[in-house]
């Protein structure tokens, strides 16, 4: 099976390394300098460190924080102009909801991204390869969505992230152009392995935090309210939570969310095509 969808925009040919990280670099050259010549510098120079990891820590928990490096949290003017949101969804594919949430993307015309775990495109091959056929498009979200991803080094995320590139390429016959991380949690070493495999990192412009909302309603506001072209939506396939009556949340909502896109005169379009020039 062979892929035509428009790739994610050219990646400069070096890693860009954010000011945040140089800046951190020199701190810490800085640090050890003074705790080394400055007599009484060491717990100033300790202190120094420890605030710096403090942010650190804090821009990899923040999933739509650019300071670790490049993060896609809404589609480009051109997208805006062509009047296009993206539909994210996230964690499957699972055999009981994902062909569900295909049959309300065709009734309604709109297309969706996928971001799927590779393992559970391996488990359910023909169900992935389904996704594709019918239009839309399958991206990266770890090979098994480790609840550890964002403790993770340099080998560990090159390791988990390009194995998962492998068996999606193999398995669906389109290589991934856009990574999430599980949950958006990441550290600094994430963006330059992204970037040697030649991801775009995209996390959302709202989520619906429907894995853990049992109230469809809540969900809907969470990702209609302010709904504009550009816009990323998040909501999950994998690991969905139920309504009181057993039904997954994804599926009240999603019909309701592209009737009100369709209403906004918005276009649900995969990622690929949205971040296309």
């Amino acid at each position: 099976m062979s892929s035509t969808v428009p790739s994610a925009p050219a990646m400069p040919t070096t890693w860009p390394m954010p000011p945040i990280v140089r800046a951190s670099v020199g701190l810490h050259l800085a640090a050890l300098g003074a705790a080394l010549l400055i007599p009484g510098a060491v717990p100033w120079a300790i202190g120094a460190v420890v605030l710096n990891h403090v942010l650190i820590t804090g821009a990899g928990l923040t999933p739509r924080s650019h300071l670790l490096g490049p993060n896609v949290t809404r589609l480009p003017q051109s997208a805006i102009d062509r009047r296009e949101v993206a539909l994210t969804i996230d964690d499957g594919p699972d055999p009981e909801v994902t062909p569900r949430v295909l049959d309300l993307l065709d009734a309604a015309g709109q297309r969706a991204t996928f971001f799927c775990i590779a393992e559970r495109v391996a488990a359910h091959p023909a169900l992935a390869r389904a996704i594709v056929a019918r239009g839309h498009s399958i991206q990266n979200h770890t090979a098994k969505h480790r609840h550890n991803f964002s403790f993770l080094g340099p080998r560990g995320y090159a390791a988990e992230i390009a194995r998962a590139q492998d068996m999606l390429a193999d398995i669906t016959g389109a290589r991934p152009s856009c990574f999430r991380a599980p949950a958006g949690l990441r550290n600094p070493f994430l963006a330059p392995v992204l970037h040697r495999l030649g991801l775009t990192l995209v996390s959302w412009t709202r989520r619906g935090f429907d894995t853990r909302e049992r109230e469809p309603a809540k969900v809907l506001a969470r990702l209609t309210e302010g709904l504009a072209a550009g816009d990323i939506l998040l909501l999950h396939d994998g690991n969905a939570a139920r309504t009181a009556g057993g039904k997954p949340v994804v599926l009240e909502v999603l019909p309701l969310l592209l009737q009100q896109i369709e209403r906004a005169n918005l276009r649900a379009v995969t990622l690929p095509e949205g971040l296309a020039a």
